[in-house]
């Protein structure tokens, strides 16, 4: 023969054997490096994922956006129950700047409460205090509000209506006893 084969070869196999046999001790290189591999993939597609999936309520909050909340527990919601129609409206949502109806809400409720005046509690619950023509509010300038219904040729404003009308509802009329 040409070549011996080393001790405890058989001379049919090849001297040369490449890296992904497994060795005669059971060591499997390839199956190393594909479960190292096989780890480090899962772990990047589910930061991945995790990543995906707060992308609208970072949006959201990058924003500055008043339904911040609502995205958020949509996302959650998506995340949860894998129902991707919570991830869709949460982008959305995200995307979406909406109108803030608030502010003209409180100015409105600001304007009626000057308009009316202050509330005072008696013993027969809350009641609306009179205001005087002047301006003032203490009890001691507190005079009846006039009924704008009168006769005086006066026509009263909507303001003057609404005064007297809530008037009537917090203190109605209650019969006198005369003997």
């Amino acid at each position: 023969m040409a070549g011996a084969a080393p001790a405890g070869m058989n001379e049919l196999a090849p001297h040369h054997v490449p890296f992904f046999i497994p060795s005669a001790d059971g060591t499997d290189p390839l199956m190393t490096v594909m479960t190292v591999l096989l780890v480090a993939g899962v772990i990047m597609v589910g930061v991945f994922y995790l990543y995906l999936h707060s992308l609208p309520e970072r949006l959201a909050h990058k924003h500055d956006r008043m339904q911040f909340e609502v995205v958020a527990v949509l996302g959650l919601l998506a995340l949860f129950t894998h129902n991707n129609w919570f991830w869709v409206a949460a982008l959305l949502l995200a995307f979406v700047k909406l109108p803030d109806f608030l502010t003209p809400l409180a100015s409105i409720a600001e304007s009626l409460g000057r308009m009316v005046g202050p509330v005072t509690a008696g013993r027969d619950g809350p009641a609306l205090a009179d205001r005087s023509p002047s301006g003032g509010d203490t009890p001691d300038q507190a005079q009846p509000a006039a009924d704008p219904r009168s006769s005086d040729g006066h026509n009263p404003t909507p303001d003057e209506e609404l005064v007297v009308a809530l008037n009537e509802i917090a203190e109605p009329e209650r019969p006198t006893n005369k003997e």
